[in-house]
């Protein structure tokens, strides 16, 4: 996976400056899903996190920040639910761990607070998770690991391009899917499913 920067100005040493982050964090997510991009502001998180306004900023310099540390811990989080799918055992097609990512990504749509506003930071930046990458690559990094990984394909440059193509094609239909309806359209989810493994299968499918 490409490697992510922090946009902490300095790290919770300490386990009650911690938690006082993940509120911040929260706050932001809350108000992303109330509001948008553009109704965030620093006073908003540290009102709704009932923190003082120097807070935010002694870990934040500025609500672009705080949406950045929310995209990574949303990125962390996905990471976190396709490890586990994973750790339960091999699927026995490489198809089953893409269509269950899918899923995954879905679901956090779905229910995970600010995460159908921000996802993986667009709202608010195209190179939030990383300066030399736009996001839909570091996400594309993540997956193609995961899936090197687990089925033991071998990682090329055509690999790499083909994973690219295939997430910023799932993401513009599960976009559509979430326009269409406010759960997610099932039929499109599923056709970008499909779209998605059939696509892949070039590649995937004809390695030794």
């Amino acid at each position: 996976m490409t490697e992510t920067g922090t946009p902490l100005r300095r790290r919770p040493a300490q386990r009650r400056s911690a938690e006082r982050v993940q509120r911040m964090l929260d706050a932001c997510a809350e108000i992303l899903d109330e509001s948008g991009y553009e109704g965030l502001s620093t006073t908003r998180i540290a009102q709704r996190a009932g923190v003082a306004i120097g807070s935010v900023y002694q870990f934040f310099p500025d609500k672009r920040a705080v949406a950045q540390a929310l995209a990574l811990r949303n990125l962390e989080q996905f990471g976190e639910r396709i490890g586990d799918l994973l750790a339960g055992g091999p699927l026995e097609r490489w198809s089953e761990t893409v269509g269950q990512a899918v899923d995954i990504f879905v679901e956090m749509h779905r229910t995970v607070p600010g995460f159908r506003v921000l996802r993986f930071g667009d709202a608010a930046d195209l190179h939030l998770l990383d300066e030399s990458a736009d996001n839909n690559a570091v996400v594309a990094g993540r997956l193609r690991e995961l899936i090197v990984r687990s089925t033991g394909v071998a990682d090329t440059p055509a690999l790499e391009r083909a994973f690219a193509i295939a997430v910023e094609t799932a993401d513009a239909l599960i976009k559509m899917a979430f326009r269409r309806e406010p759960d997610g359209d099932d039929l499109v989810i599923d056709e970008a499913k499909g779209l998605v493994q059939s696509y892949l299968s070039t590649y995937l499918d004809r390695q030794p």
